[in-house]
């Protein structure tokens, strides 16, 4: 695992420089083609709300814990059981390494962080992240199309794509594919076993990464309003929808640390469907300070919570047992 780290880490700098490049070409680019847009979303910026910026900082608190949750649930059905303050941290450290260009650090912090813990099992704690990931994904998609009953359909140019994109994961996070194809890409990382989720337990997950965007969605809502659009109620699910489409995008452009404009750039064409132009760019950059803030809080919080819990059993000095499970 070293070496293999080793060798990545030599090749950062090009990966760096292109990230960063890629970042100030691409922003520079969105801040012209908005320039209009700008002179009308910085007053409503600076008039915000702070009761709805508030509850939204509150509702997208309580949708990073549930998401903590998930992740949590994940590794106990690949064998790994560890407390929720250590998950929270890890969790919580791997959203805040996005943003540092070179793109190992997301999937490293978590490795370390559980390593620290006494979790040495390497390939089984990176196909979570996987599975996770995939997950989610899909469960976004799915609202997404699915609040698009209540909003409006979009162009086939966002919803073929999607639905590609959702089949493809679907494909690669079955459990029949995932456990072979897991096993070759993570054994240079240490250890062959890599035991699988059930699938009853992969369809809650789904149904749990679902609600778990509904609720990002009641946080996004709250964003519009604080800055005095009216969406409705039944736009909910959409703006949910909305953040895992950028959730997504961001995975997907690896030149972007954690998905610097990319994101906002597809949230806001997304919410010109719910609301006017200003509102929606000022949303996208509400949203992009208040996940940052909070998933920082949230690292602050766990690692309070853990120093606090001296005799915690999140934080075993011996690689834990992997149970070996098939679906």
């Amino acid at each position: 695992m070293q070496r293999r780290l080793r060798s990545l880490l030599a090749r950062r700098r090009i990966v760096v420089g292109l990230q960063i490049g890629f970042v100030v070409a691409f922003t520079a680019v969105l801040g012209y083609v908005l320039r209009d847009v700008w002179a009308d979303a910085l007053p409503l910026l600076r008039e915000a709300d702070p009761v709805y910026v508030g509850l939204a900082l509150a509702v997208l608190t309580a949708y990073y814990l549930l998401f903590v949750l998930g992740w949590q649930w994940i590794l106990a059905g690949l064998g790994i059981g560890i407390g929720y303050p250590l998950a929270l941290q890890a969790e919580m450290a791997s959203m805040l390494a996005k943003y540092v260009p070179g793109t190992v650090w997301t999937p490293l912090a978590r490795i370390v962080w559980l390593r620290r813990a006494g979790v040495k099992a390497t390939a089984v704690v990176l196909g979570s992240i996987a599975l996770e990931a995939g997950l989610s994904a899909i469960s976004g998609v799915l609202v997404f199309a699915l609040s698009l009953i209540l909003v409006g359909g979009q162009g086939p140019e966002v919803t073929v794509p999607l639905a590609a994109f959702a089949l493809v994961v679907g494909v690669l996070i079955h459990p029949r594919v995932f456990g072979p194809l897991a096993r070759r890409v993570f054994r240079r990382f240490g250890g062959d076993a890599m035991p699988v989720l059930s699938y009853r337990l992969m369809l809650a997950l789904l149904v749990f990464y679902s609600l778990t965007w509904l609720v990002g969605g009641v946080a996004v809502y709250f964003l519009v309003r604080s800055l005095g659009g009216d969406p409705g109620l039944s736009s909910i699910p959409f703006l949910g929808g909305t953040a895992a489409v950028g959730a997504i995008v961001s995975v997907l452009s690896i030149f972007a640390p954690s998905g610097l404009g990319v994101r906002e750039g597809s949230m806001y064409g997304l919410m010109l469907a719910v609301t006017s132009a200003p509102i929606a760019l000022g949303v996208t950059v509400l949203n992009r300070l208040a996940i940052t803030l909070v998933e920082a809080l949230l690292l602050a919080a766990g690692l309070v919570a853990w120093r606090i819990g001296k005799r915690t059993p999140d934080s075993p000095h011996a690689e834990p047992e992997l149970a070996r499970r098939t679906p």
